[in-house]
């Protein structure tokens, strides 16, 4: 079968298609990994709620719509960023400190680099599901995502509030990785509105997903 870049009706379940089969054990073999080698296992089980929360939802929602192969492949990069940064929370990351060293910069960036694949990968899988499972006109696929991204990062920040302040004082500190930014919360928001606009703007300018 092919590669989809859009949902249908005729989109296979999950058991026959091998694609998701792969991408599905490859994000659960990582993960298991992440869990073993974390040196952190409370601010791993934090970080982690919300990946079991959208893994169940992607799972329930699975019977009634399948996401194109493309929109899934997006879904599972996302992730696996997300939960290599879990793994040694976001502040203390491996490949941030690496680009630090190398590109002289001022702080550890894999934060930054996470919340714009938020906006950057997972715009697209919002317009899939609003253009084929709603069919919705077509100014409204392009601009929702768009504005769905910017509340989500907004609602992760007033999540990561509470996680840190009220409900897990003693991981507040590394969960939140701020690294000393007074602004940090406002421009995890801003680089993912920008990675969902780039999104949608490369993606719009190609005929085929028009």
């Amino acid at each position: 079968m092919s590669f989809t870049t859009a949902s249908s009706k005729e989109r296979v379940a999950f058991k026959h298609n091998r694609l998701l089969q792969i991408l599905a054990l490859l994000f659960f073999i990582f993960w298991i990994g992440t869990f073993v080698s974390t040196p952190n296992k409370a601010n791993w089980y934090t970080e982690n709620v919300l990946t079991i929360l959208f893994l169940l939802g992607l799972s329930i929602s699975h019977k009634k719509f399948k996401f194109s192969d493309l929109s899934y492949f997006m879904i599972t990069v996302y992730l696996l960023l997300h939960i290599y940064g879990a793994e040694y929370t976001y502040a203390e990351n491996p490949f941030g400190y690496w680009l630090k060293e190398t590109l002289a910069l001022n702080r550890n960036y894999y934060d930054r680099i996470v919340h714009f694949s938020f906006g950057f990968l997972l715009t697209y899988p919002m317009r899939d599901y609003f253009k084929n499972h709603f069919e919705w006109p077509n100014w409204v696929c392009w601009i929702l995502p768009i504005e769905i991204t910017l509340s989500f990062s907004a609602l992760y920040e007033l999540i990561e509030w509470l996680v840190a302040d009220i409900f897990f004082p003693e991981e507040g500190v590394a969960y939140l990785g701020t690294q000393g930014d007074i602004w940090d919360a406002q421009k995890d928001m801003g680089i993912a509105f920008v990675g969902a606009v780039i999104a949608m703007a490369l993606i719009s300018s190609i005929r085929k997903f028009k």
